[in-house]
Order: structure tokens, then C-alpha cells, then sequence
């Protein structure tokens, strides 16, 4: 190997001392593909001690080649001190002394173990035999294979050195039995390298036969194709030229009819396709760059086979382009500017969303005030348009005076001037038309390109729609779309991950295709569809597929998305006029610059209010009509429907709601089902006469009411059963508000009691890292305020431990669901101060709100979720922090506010004083004196 001339001479110098050849240590890098520059180097733990044999001096007419030493491996060597293991650049160029350790002496490792090792050993040379080019390198590896089969088990782990520096295996497995000492172990180790070696040969052999055979298949089959295709042509002209049919069509007497059928292949399918694509291709708009593409791509598709991946015509003549002469019956756009000018449009739009939605006020006020923008921009268009046409009118009139001044031969040219101008302003929208008379010394102007036409509606917004699931998301895109009436296209982006999706493919791959965006508008057809993203928050994370997250950015951005470019059309694609909707459940898997695009509209959970006129119009009738009811078959009482909705479903939308609706529907169907059958059971004369009051006495009797005691039988025992309303008051215990997995809200009681111990808190019920530090946080600031509480006699006492040693035990209820949060902080506190003095906190209160050491109460989320959860367990009276009391004001119906109480607290001291009540707490004093030791 060459070292370097400080190494060569440290060596040169060792060999002349000694009378012996010297022996060095070699010990290699654990990452030898990254040589230091200004770092360090990490050296293996284990080398080997290796005998100078031969050491060559560079020539002397070229002494900046290396030294070159010969060395001889004796046996492994440990380096002792580990912090030498580091070195520098300048250590590598020079011979540094190490303390080392030899290891013990190698023990005859089982026949099992040997065994094993001879096996992988054998099936590894065998591969490698196999799939060797060389005859040389073949009958080394048989040998080898014969050595292996005659060694004897103490040389066996010496086998396993030889092997392993030899075959082509990984750096660090080759480090791994440098540093192996033991024999059993080594050999194990060995085994399972070669194994896996084997595996991976196999496997690459495997898939390069594989792909060898399908490349050949391929082939094949074009060539099959092609003669296939010669011979269908040939039939065909055969069939022309004698006026009969093709030997294999069907004849009228088969039983097959004799009408062509739209599946026949044949060449005039083939000429209305082509026509197709070029009579799109010419009503582009010209000198656009879909235009320029599209004359590429036609002039392309005479010269390549027909179906390759490379012929992308079909996709961009499918896409709707702005600006393009509109086909023969595609008037749809003008139907949707006729309506938007309409004078009741907006009244449309409120009953159409009214319609479809209850409640989400918030969310339609924004959806209305969108559709007023489009409106006004719509009106102010068609203005500026007649203000355009009321220009060009007047420049005529003056090209007409002018034009009575000149000769019959002036006129003439005046006149055809005057319709170039008239047919130039059409075309590009051209607001000053003047006409030069070369008679008065006037110079025309240079000619102009055609302007391309400037869209002016308004840019759709990103609107993202976050909330649990069932709250109507994804409903609320279609009520737009059918309020504005344009197609409305849904994008699924749950578990997309691949960037392509959104971009498309480029066309070098094969089965290769335009993105999801593209494709969407190929289906609505115009350049303005409603594109609802859903599941925004479940796009795929970064990875060698690229980041789908990332490439929406561009999409979602009005001030980039006019030039969105799709890897396989490969050309502009404007979707500024594109209304996209997203939707997600939570915003914590979003990306930032994903959320700064987005307009972000929360939905929070129903009231049980909203979800009985929820069920009244829209479940249960969609529930009768599918399982084949009438609205005058079955009644669903309104304290059954609220029983279902407190007790059998708890959840923040209606989908679980509309499941236990359609059980009960399902139910009462059997039951009308089994009443028509015993009624057509009945004898004749029974039915006979229907104005008859009389019914015989068997006559079947279906009860079409179902009331809430009937709920049990039909969907079972209650999933909640209401224990929260029976609360006890008691010393410790009080109750907090929380917001549940599914967004529904609810009250947890806090249970604390104090038994003998040592002055510790002891917490439990699956609590968090962060809950926990809020419990930690009230027992301080209660210990901090225990002497003005007259819970102690003085400051310097700690409640736990004076007069006697008590630990505090606290725990929260349902243990087998993880709670986190701060917002249990107030309760805490006044769970602590309840059962340091004795005073009991009602029933009828419950609280929320996060505590700083300072006894300040900070805001904390889920309002309306938490208020909504007490009002249903009746809580009357709610302490919040103040910071909250806007978010009450804006998401809790009036008709709850009405009902409850609610106290807005800054400090702990006000909450402790709304929960326990003014003056059942005594204070000593009002300020907290401050002392000073020296």
C-alpha cells in the first residue's frame, strides 16, 4: 500500500534499527469514502498487527510518489485509549505511537456453528461460480469451495477472514469481523454476511433475466401489432373494392346484427379523430402558447406510432383554455354570466346554501360575500366593455367626416382602413381607434400585435375548511358550485405522496400522465370549475417520490397559479379563475407556506339544537327515501331523536347521527314490510270494501311512532348513559370542562384526597407531560398562598407536612383515555384549595383555563366545544379565563348564552372566589407582604 514520505521514513528508520523485520499496527477508518480535509478522522477500534516485509523508496527522478510498503497480517489488535481514536489530517500523514492489547486466544468454535458457516459459505461460492464471466475467476471460486469442504473446525474461523476479504462485500461488514474476536461469534457473524450476499445475487440475477425476457416480449409483440394492423387495412381495401363483407364478419343470418358497430377500428373512426383534434387545435387562440404546442405536437403525431407515450395531443386539446373560440353547443359559460348578472343572484345563491346547510352562519357570510365580488366584477366588465364599443363608435364617425374631405380613391382606402381597425379592435380589444389621412401629411402607425384578451373576473379565492369530520365539508363545495353553476370536481389527496400526482409525469416514462389538477379540468370542461382539495391535511411527507405538499404551493397561490406548468402537457395552464376548496381535519400536519395561502374557515361541532333540525330535514328523509319509505310511514318523536343524539352518538358532525337514524328507519321497514305481508294474508271480503269503518278483529296494526323508550329495542343499549349530571358535592372534587377526540365537549370531575405520606403529589388517570406540569404549577401557587388562605399559621409552613405529613393524590376519571393539555389548571387549583380548607365547590359549576406561577389565568381553546359539553350535563355556571369571553360572544348560540352563566376571571384569586362563592374563603390580607433576609 503507499504511505506517505513521513510514514516511509519512520519505517526506513525502524528497519535499520532492529535486527528484525518491525511490526506495525494497521488500523483502518470507519468511513474511509470521505477522507478529512480540516475535520477528523475516526479510526475502528480493532486492526491488525502486521510484520514490515518490503518497503520501496520512491525513484529518485520522481520523488513525489509514495512510498510502497509490503505487510504481512500476524493477528488482531485492540486500541486501549479510545480518545486517540480521533485524529487529525496531520496525524495521517505520520506514524503515531498507540497503546494496544492483543486478544485472548481463539477458542475450536461447534460443529454447529461450522456447519452453518461451510453451508452459506458454499451456496455463496456456488453463486458467484455461477454468475462469474472469467473461467478463472470460476475455478477460484470452485476451489476455494473444495479447501472449505476438507478444513478442519479450528481453521475454519480463519476460512472466514480469507473469505471475507475477498469476496465484493460492504465496508462495514468487513469491519464488523475485524472487530469480532471471539470464534463462535465471528463465525455467526460470517454466516449470516454470506447469506446475504447470496440473497442479493440471486435476486439482481432474478430481475436482470426478468427484464431481458420483457424487453424481448415487447418486441415481439410490435412486431405482432404491426403485421396485424397490415392485415386488417389490406381486408378492409379488399372489402371495398368487391362490395362484399371481410371473410369473419357477421352474417344476417347469425343472428348478429348487421349495423356497424361503434367498436370497429376502422379508418374512418380514425379521420373524425384526427379532425377532431385539428378543429380544436384551430379554435385556440392564435399566437398563444397552447396554440404554438398544439401546431408542434400535430406536425409530431404524423411521424410517431400511434398510442406512444410521447403523442400528448389528446390532453391538450382536452383542456379548456381561456380565450378560445368556444365549440359548436359549449355555451355554458355564457349561461353562467347570464346568471350571475341576473338581479336575484345573490338571493339565489343565500336560498341555495340555505337549502343545503343548517346553521354554519359564518361560513356562508363568507361564501355570499365571494359571490357579491364576482358579481360586481361581472357588472363592471360589461361596462368597461360598453365603454370600449361607445370609443370605437365615435372613432368610426370621425374615419366618416374625414372620409367625405378626399377623392372617390381616398374614400376607398379610408373605407377599408376603417373595417381593418373595426376588425383589429374585435380581436384584441383595442379601447382609442384613430384613422390617418395621408391627405394631411399624417403618418400611419406601426402596426401592433393582438393583445391577448384580459380576463377580468375576479380570482378565486383558497378557501380552507377545517373541522372534525361530518361537520359538511365537502357538502358545502357542491352547494357553491350549484350556486354559481359551474362543474364541481372533487380531488382526493388522502395518502397521496408521489409529487407527480399534482405535477404530472414526464413523458420519458412509461404509463405516463398528467396530474390530478389537469385531469379535473379535462372533466368540468371550462377553465372556472369548483376543485375541491379534500384531505389537505393527509398528503403524503416528503420522500424520494418528492414532497406533493410543496408542488401544491404553486397551485394554491392566485398570484402564481396563472401559469401552473404540468410536467406532461408542458405548457402554461392559467388556474386563477379556478374556485378551490380545501378541506382538512386538523392543522397541525399542514405546512406553513401551505396555510399562508389558504383562507382558513374553521367548523366546529353542532349543538344538539342544530342536529335535530339536521335530522328533521335532511337525514331523515334521505334515510326514508333509501331504504324505499314515505314520509307517512314512520315518525321519529323529537325527544327520540335527542336521546340519539345525547346518548347513542357523540361525535362533533352527523354522520354517526344519520347511521343511528338509518338503524331506526331500517327497523320500522321490516315492520311495514311484515304489515303489507299480513295484510295481503287477509281474506278478500277484508279488503274488499274500503269504505267500510268496520276492521276484522285480526286485522295486523303498525305503529308508525317511535318513541324514545322503543330506542333500546331497536339500537341497543346506550353508549353514554348521562353519568355526568349525577354529581355529588364533596371536599377535593371539582369539575372541569374538556374537549374529547372526536371534537365533542364534556365535563371531567378533578378528585383529589389527602392520605399520610411525606409532602408529595401523586398523579394519575393517563395523564401527559403537560397536564401533569399544570397539576405540579397549582400546588405551588397553593402552597405559595397557603398562610393567606389560613390554611397554615405561617409562611414559612408547608401545608403537606404541617401539622402532620400528607401526600395528595390526584387523579382523573376514564384512566384508559390519554388527557394532555393545560387547560385543567384553574381546576386543579381549586380542587387543592377545596380539600386544604374544607370548602366544597357546587355541582353546578365547572371550569377551564391554563395558570402561570404569577396567578395569572390565560386563555385556552375549545370554547364552544367545552360550553356546549357543560350545557348538556346542565352546568349552570362556567368560569373561563377573560381572554376567552370574545370566542363566547362569537361561536356559543344565543339561546345557550341565555341560559348559563359564565364569569370571566383574570388572576386565580377570582376564579377561587366564583367557584367557592364571595367571603366563603378567608383571606388574611389583600397584599402579599415581601421579605428581605441579609
Amino acid at each position: 500500500m503507499p504511505v506517505s514520505k513521513e510514514i516511509g521514513e519512520t519505517l526506513l528508520s525502524l528497519i535499520e534499527e532492529s535486527d528484525t523485520l518491525p511490526i506495525v499496527a494497521s488500523i483502518p477508518l470507519t468511513n474511509p469514502t470521505q477522507p478529512p480535509a480540516s475535520a477528523e478522522a475516526a479510526l475502528s477500534e480493532w486492526g491488525t498487527a502486521a510484520r514490515v516485509l518490503r518497503l520501496v523508496k520512491p525513484p529518485a527522478r520522481n520523488p513525489r510518489q509514495p512510498y510502497l510498503v509490503s505487510l504481512h497480517g500476524l493477528t488482531r489488535v485492540r486500541l486501549i485509549n479510545t480518545s486517540t481514536r480521533k485524529l487529525t489530517m496531520d496525524d495521517l500523514t505520520r506514524l503515531p505511537m498507540h497503546d494496544v492489547e492483543y486478544p485472548p486466544t481463539e477458542k475450536v468454535p461447534s460443529h454447529e456453528a461450522v456447519e452453518k458457516f461451510k453451508s452459506s459459505a458454499l451456496r455463496l461460492l456456488d453463486r458467484l461460480a455461477k454468475d462469474s464471466l472469467q473461467q478463472t475467476r470460476k475455478e477460484g471460486y470452485n476451489k476455494i469451495a473444495s479447501m472449505l469442504d476438507d478444513i478442519t473446525d479450528a481453521r475454519t474461523p480463519w476460512m472466514a477472514d480469507v473469505l471475507i476479504g475477498s469476496i465484493n462485500g460492504e465496508y462495514t461488514d468487513k469491519l464488523a469481523i475485524l472487530g469480532t474476536p471471539d470464534a463462535e461469534a465471528r463465525l455467526q457473524l460470517a454466516t449470516d454476511i454470506f447469506v446475504k450476499q447470496a440473497s442479493i445475487s440471486e435476486v439482481s440475477k432474478k430481475i436482470a433475466s426478468a427484464v431481458d425476457e420483457s424487453l424481448s416480449k415487447q418486441q415481439k409483440e410490435f412486431f405482432l401489432r404491426q403485421q396485424l394492423a397490415a392485415i386488417q387495412r389490406e381486408l378492409h381495401a379488399l372489402q371495398r373494392s368487391n362490395g362484399g363483407s371481410p371473410p369473419n364478419s357477421p352474417s344476417p343470418n347469425d343472428g348478429s346484427s348487421g349495423s356497424p358497430s361503434e367498436l370497429d377500428d376502422d379508418e374512418q373512426h380514425e379521420a373524425d379523430d384526427m379532425a377532431d383534434l385539428k378543429r380544436k387545435i384551430e379554435a385556440m387562440e392564435p399566437g398563444s402558447e397552447e396554440r404554438k404546442m398544439g401546431v408542434r405536437e400535430w406536425r409530431r403525431l404524423k411521424r410517431i406510432p400511434a398510442g406512444s407515450v410521447e403523442n400528448g395531443l389528446e390532453w391538450l386539446t382536452a383542456i379548456p383554455w381561456p380565450n378560445s373560440t368556444p365549440l359548436p353547443g359549449s355555451n355554458e359559460a355564457e349561461l353562467t354570466e347570464s346568471k350571475i348578472r341576473d338581479k336575484s343572484f345573490l338571493t339565489s345563491a343565500r336560498a341555495q346554501l340555505d337549502a343545503d346547510h343548517f346553521g354554519l352562519e359564518k361560513i356562508k357570510k363568507r361564501l355570499i360575500e365571494y359571490l357579491a365580488v364576482v358579481r360586481l366584477k361581472q357588472i363592471n366588465a360589461e361596462k368597461d366593455a360598453a365603454e370600449e364599443r361607445r370609443r370605437a363608435e365615435e372613432a368610426t364617425a370621425a374615419a366618416a367626416v374625414a372620409a367625405t374631405e378626399t377623392d372617390s380613391n381616398e374614400k376607398a382606402k379610408i373605407d377599408a382602413a376603417r373595417q381593418a381597425v373595426e376588425d383589429t379592435r374585435k380581436d384584441s380589444n383595442v379601447k382609442d381607434v384613430v384613422l390617418y389621412d395621408k391627405t394631411r401629411g399624417q403618418q400611419p402607425p406601426a402596426p401592433f400585435p393582438p393583445k391577448r384578451k384580459s380576463n377580468k373576473s375576479v380570482k378565486g379565492p383558497i378557501l380552507l375548511f377545517v373541522g372534525p369530520p361530518g361537520t359538511g365539508k365537502t357538502s358545502l363545495g357542491h352547494s357553491v358550485a350549484k350556486a354559481l353553476e359551474r362543474p364541481f370536481q372533487r380531488i382526493s389527496l388522502g395518502g397521496v405522496r408521489d409529487e407527480a400526482e399534482i405535477r404530472g409525469h414526464r413523458r420519458t416514462y412509461v404509463a405516463s400522465g398528467p396530474g390530478l389538477i389537469v385531469q379535473a379540468l379535462r372533466k368540468a370542461g371550462r377553465n372556472d370549475p369548483v376543485l375541491l382539495l379534500d384531505e389537505i391535511d393527509k398528503v403524503g411527507q416528503s420522500n424520494f417520490h418528492g414532497d406533493p405538499g410543496a408542488a401544491l404551493l404553486e397551485v394554491l397561490d392566485p398570484e402564481q397559479n396563472h401559469t401552473f406548468n404540468d410536467h406532461y402537457v408542458n405548457v402554461p395552464i392559467d388556474l386563477s379563475q379556478v374556485l378551490f376548496i380545501c378541506t382538512a381535519n386538523s392543522l397541525e400536519t399542514i405546512s406553513t407556506p401551505l396555510l399562508d395561502r389558504c383562507e382558513i374557515i374553521q367548523l366546529s361541532g353542532y349543538t344538539y339544537d342544530e342536529k335535530i333540525h339536521i335530522a328533521k330535514r335532511f337525514l331523515l328523509p334521505k334515510q326514508l327515501k333509501a331504504n324505499g319509505l314515505e314520509p307517512s310511514h314512520i315518525t321519529i318523536t323529537e325527544p327520540a331523536l335527542l336521546h340519539i343524539a345525547t346518548r347513542y352518538t357523540r361525535e362533533a358532525g352527523v354522520r354517526s347521527l344519520e347511521r343511528a337514524i338509518g338503524s331506526v328507519v331500517r327497523y320500522k321497514a321490516v315492520e311495514w314490510a311484515e304489515h303489507l305481508d299480513a295484510i295481503a294474508q287477509l281474506p278478500q271480503e277484508a279488503n274488499a270494501d274500503q269504505s267500510k269503518a268496520l276492521v276484522p278483529a285480526n286485522k295486523p296494526h303498525y305503529e308508525r311512532v317511535v318513541e324514545e323508550s322503543e330506542l333500546e329495542k331497536i339500537l341497543g343499549i346506550a353508549r353514554w348513559d348521562g353519568e355526568e349530571r349525577e354529581r355529588e358535592e364533596r371536599r377535593g372534587v371539582v369539575y372541569g370542562l374538556v374537549v374529547m377526540g372526536q371534537g365533542e365537549g364534556g365535563i371531567l370531575p378533578v378528585e383529589t384526597i389527602a392520605l399520610p405520606g411525606s409532602g408529595r403529589l401523586k398523579l394519575t388517570g393517563s395523564l401527559g407531560d403537560v397536564i401533569k406540569e399544570s397539576g405540579e404549577l397549582a400546588l405551588s401557587w397553593v402552597k405559595m398562598y397557603a398562610y393567606d388562605l389560613c390554611i397554615t399559621n405561617s409562611r414559612s409552613e408547608d401545608p403537606l407536612k404541617v401539622p402532620e405529613p400528607i401526600d395528595i393524590h390526584l387523579h382523573l376519571p376514564a384512566g384508559a383515555q390519554k388527557k394532555d393539555g393545560p387547560s385543567a389548571g384553574v381546576a386543579m387549583t381549586c380542587a387543592f384549595v377545596s380539600l386544604l380548607t374544607g370548602a366544597c365547590v357546587p355541582t353546578h359549576i365547572a371550569m377551564t383555563g391554563e395558570i402561570t406561577l404569577r396567578g395569572r389565568v390565560t386563555p385556552v381553546g375549545g370554547i364552544k366545544e367545552k360550553v356546549l359539553g357543560a350545557h348538556r350535563a346542565q352546568v349552570t355556571k362556567v368560569i373561563l379565563p377573560w381572554a376567552n369571553r370574545k370566542d363566547v360572544e362569537h361561536d356559543v348560540a344565543l339561546e345557550i348564552r341565555n341560559e348559563m352563566e359564565f364569569v370571566f376571571v383574570r388572576t386565580v384569586r377570582e376564579a377561587l372566589e366564583a367557584a367557592f362563592g364571595k367571603g366563603v374563603l378567608g383571606w388574611r390580607r389583600d397584599a402579599l407582604l415581601m421579605e428581605s433576609r441579609l
